[in-house]
């Protein structure tokens, strides 16, 4: 099958989505299908059988293009989408794979050059739109309705979790598969490096809890903090925070100071995904504060892998997945997370029992086995459902 692939992000990033794309890759490549991917030019080389990577070239150099809305992102967005109506017109494509705000672009091309689009959703854009930009809300029902569209001219759907299926439940869809992520420490192997230790390295005492991600505010980082302070009554602990910006590194150790914490939590910027897993497994309790969102986020997964008990929001965009065998949850407050985080810290028998639940549900539903499954189920849909109609 020869499919354009439209991927409005930096291309490879060790980061959520173009994650979730590099595997969808992956899997297409070993199948056989010749692939076509428009990206960002920001992002590192990568390089699949029958998959050829374009890169928009828009004027003047963009580079930082953060998660979720954003200027430049729209900016890049205009040369992207450029990008793929060109090639579009120069090839002929049984389908275009689709992925967030790309979604319009395939609505354009289905009614322009009668290709079919699979839509690839990561999250609620009207959703996303209002809470980055809140002075937006009065526009909501606009947006809503202009991503209904999106969804009903789509032949097959590819939510990434059960919230995003429930939203599309009014157009009483069949073509839905869901292309769930996955543990990201699946097939670990042996490092080819020793090690970091942390306790070491930081002189860390005692209990170690831990977040690794972007710190975008979404993922909730003042609740995490001002929890850990709360968490600090009861327990001496440290909190081990992995990834971010540069700014943003800078904000929350300013925000650490502030609250008189400084000591317990140490900020140490990124690391390679590669080595996941030998960071996880140093800590105590996994911590996901994420306040905003209904999707889940990825690195759930590979927490729960890990075999380290894990703490989260009470929230639909962890409780679609989470439940109370596999996770400690607690409200979305600093009062309630900081008790729970203590709480756990100080019970190893909970822990220990918690994570070895979550481990075996990890690795029974969140493989990379059943994302390849997966893939392979959505594009028989495609083959079924989507027929080209040229104009």
């Amino acid at each position: 099958m020869n499919i354009l692939l439209i991927a409005p992000h930096p291309f490879y990033q060790d980061r959520g989505t173009p994650i979730a794309v590099d595997m969808l890759l992956r899997v297409l490549s070993a199948e056989g299908h010749r692939v076509d991917v428009c990206t960002f030019p920001e992002g590192e080389a990568r390089q699949y059988p029958g998959v050829a990577i374009h890169r928009a070239a828009p004027w003047g150099r963009v580079t930082g293009v953060a998660p979720g809305f954003s200027l430049k992102k729209l900016y890049t967005d205009v040369f992207l989408f450029a990008l793929a109506t060109r090639l579009c017109r120069q090839n002929d494509y049984d389908v275009v794979h689709a992925i967030e705000e790309a979604g319009f672009l395939g609505l354009y091309l289905k009614a322009r050059r009668g290709v079919p689009y699979v839509y690839d959703m990561d999250s609620v854009l009207s959703d996303q739109l209002v809470e980055s930009r809140p002075w937006l809300a009065p526009l909501r029902r606009v947006f809503e309705s202009l991503e209904n569209r999106v969804v009903a001219g789509a032949c097959v759907l590819a939510p990434m979790c059960q919230a995003l299926v429930d939203r599309m439940k009014a157009f009483q869809r069949s073509g839905v598969v869901v292309l769930k992520d996955v543990s990201l420490i699946e097939d670990e192997g042996v490092p080819s490096e020793e090690p970091e230790d942390l306790r070491s390295e930081f002189g860390i005492d005692g209990p170690l809890a831990m977040y690794i991600g972007n710190l975008e505010a979404y993922q909730g980082i003042d609740l995490m903090l001002d929890a850990f302070a709360r968490a600090l009554e009861y327990v001496d602990a440290t909190l081990v925070i992995i990834g971010g910006k540069p700014a943003d590194i800078r904000k929350y150790r300013e925000q650490a100071r502030g609250l008189g914490i400084a000591g317990r939590v140490r900020l140490i910027g990124p690391r390679p995904v590669s080595r996941l897993a030998e960071y996880l497994r140093q800590a105590d309790v996994l911590v996901s504060p994420r306040t905003r969102g209904n999707n889940t986020p990825m690195k759930i997964y590979s927490y729960l892998h890990s075999g380290v008990a894990l703490l989260a929001t009470d929230l639909p965009t962890h409780t679609q997945v989470l439940n109370e065998d596999i996770a400690e949850l607690a409200a979305p407050d600093p009062a309630s997370f900081g008790r729970s985080l203590a709480s756990l810290l100080e019970n190893e028998a909970k822990r220990e029992e918690q994570s070895r639940r979550a481990a075996e549900y990890a690795r029974r539903e969140h493989s990379i086995e059943s994302f390849r499954r997966s893939v392979q189920t959505l594009y028989r849909e495609v083959a079924e459902s989507c027929q080209p109609s040229r104009t």
